[in-house]
């Protein structure tokens, strides 16, 4: 029940921005990843490809994009209004989630990385590739645990009083 509190708290403080923050990130993020999968195509028309064996990373960063707008939209309300600094829930989930989830090898990127780094550039794009659903699915796991954070920042920040009976909130 506390989980759904700091949603409440967030999305109902100011509905129309952070659920506009939640999109914004969402779909940013969505044409981010399935630009670098190389799913999605804007020349010379706009056109999107979903292969059979890209399915579940397709569906893995889906999962991520939402979870990225949710833990920045909760971030910004944390930094508005309870005058926090930027945790590293933050941080470490959203940088994670962004690299494991754009395939290194699959695009352009990879020929990026391994002219600019050399053979270091060819290990890390060896590495990306091979491990790159189990880095999905931790990337994953980190945000979650960054939504957990954030709420345990939100709800501790208030003292429900339960005594009363219309369930006031004190700050």
């Amino acid at each position: 029940m506390t989980g759904l509190l700091a949603f409440k708290i967030v999305y109902s403080s100011n509905p129309i921005l952070y659920i506009a923050i939640t999109i914004l990130v969402f779909i940013s993020f969505w044409i981010f990843f399935n630009i670098f999968d190389e799913l999605l195509f804007f020349s010379p028309i706009l056109y999107f490809y979903l292969p059979d064996d890209a399915i579940v990373g397709f569906v893995f960063t889906n999962i991520i994009a939402l979870l990225l707008g949710i833990v920045v939209s909760m971030n910004i309300y944390l930094i508005k209004n309870l005058k926090l600094k930027i945790g590293k829930s933050l941080i470490s989930g959203s940088f994670l989630g962004i690299v494991t989830s754009a395939c290194a090898s699959c695009s352009s990127i990879g020929f990026i990385i391994i002219s600019t780094l050399g053979g270091a550039g060819i290990v890390a794009t060896a590495f990306l590739t091979n491990y790159q659903i189990p880095l999905r699915v931790l990337s994953i796991g980190i945000m979650i645990y960054a939504i957990y954070a954030i709420n345990k920042r939100i709800t501790g920040s208030c003292i429900v009083d339960k005594d009363d009976s219309n369930d006031k909130v004190k700050s």
